[in-house]
């Protein structure tokens, strides 16, 4: 439960980064090369905006499917080797317990029977949901970055507000969720839009009640439409910004255009 839960919100924080550079990058280098301004005579900037989101995010959700159909048939095969019983009936004998821990082959039995019994569906929907709305809430800042300023080096400066909640909600999982996972602390994280993602994935394998999960979605998809907007905002009139580095009092101040 600790290395799966461990493992998919490790997944969710990296494709949240990686995914969200890549639509930093897109408009800073539209934005360079003056592409932007012949896209936007066509579109309006937030249609724009919201394409680059969506589009990055599908191919995202397509390699995660490709890699969950390759993880699903390396466990029916280790399945088949080990000769485990596949799906809710999968168990070992109590000889093969008592031996267990001194067969290498009894060991391998027990893990791979261990990884049927957790909530593998629950675990690879929340995985997407979770992707989706944590790469949205944040593929907005990125894109609002990306849009205000010129050149990668000037981004650094507004790049560190967007990775600290990241930061944070690993660290509360590593040690906090798998200390105890149905805690106040963890609890409260998991509901809070900019670390649910990660925090309440790793709770997932540890068995989480519907209703916070579903708290929890509403949340996130909610601040998402909140924060696209403000950030369509900041696009809308960094698109066309030239030569000069923005502070953050700037972007207070594009807020009310």
């Amino acid at each position: 439960k600790i290395g799966i839960g461990g493992a998919f919100g490790y997944l969710i924080m990296m494709f949240i980064i990686i995914y969200g550079n890549m639509v930093m990058r897109s408009v800073i280098e539209e934005k360079t090369n003056r592409i932007i301004e012949i896209i936007i005579s066509s579109v309006k900037p937030f249609q724009l905006m919201i394409g680059k989101i969506v589009g990055t995010s599908l191919a995202g959700i397509l390699q995660f499917i490709i890699w969950a159909i390759i993880g699903l048939g390396l466990m029916f095969t280790a399945s088949a080797f080990f000769g485990v019983n596949v799906g809710p009936a999968a168990r070992i004998s109590p000889e093969m317990m008592q031996t267990a821990q001194h067969e290498f082959s009894g060991s391998a039995q027990m893990y791979i029977a261990e990884l049927w019994n957790l909530p593998i569906a629950s675990i690879l929907i929340g995985f997407v949901i979770y992707f989706i709305g944590g790469y949205f809430l944040y593929s907005s800042f990125y894109a609002a970055i990306g849009a205000a300023v010129d050149n990668q080096t000037d981004s650094q400066q507004f790049l560190l507000p967007i990775l600290m909640p990241l930061i944070l909600s690993v660290y509360i999982g590593f040690f906090t969720v798998v200390n105890d996972p149905h805690g106040s602390v963890a609890v409260i994280f998991s509901m809070i839009p900019l670390t649910s993602p990660i925090v309440m994935l790793m709770r997932i394998p540890f068995g989480v009640p519907w209703w916070q999960i579903a708290i929890s979605v509403s949340l996130l998809f909610a601040t998402f439409f909140l924060v696209v907007w403000f950030a369509a905002k900041i696009y809308r009139v960094g698109i066309l910004m030239y030569g000069k580095k923005p502070t953050w009092k700037e972007l207070y101040k594009w807020l009310k255009y």
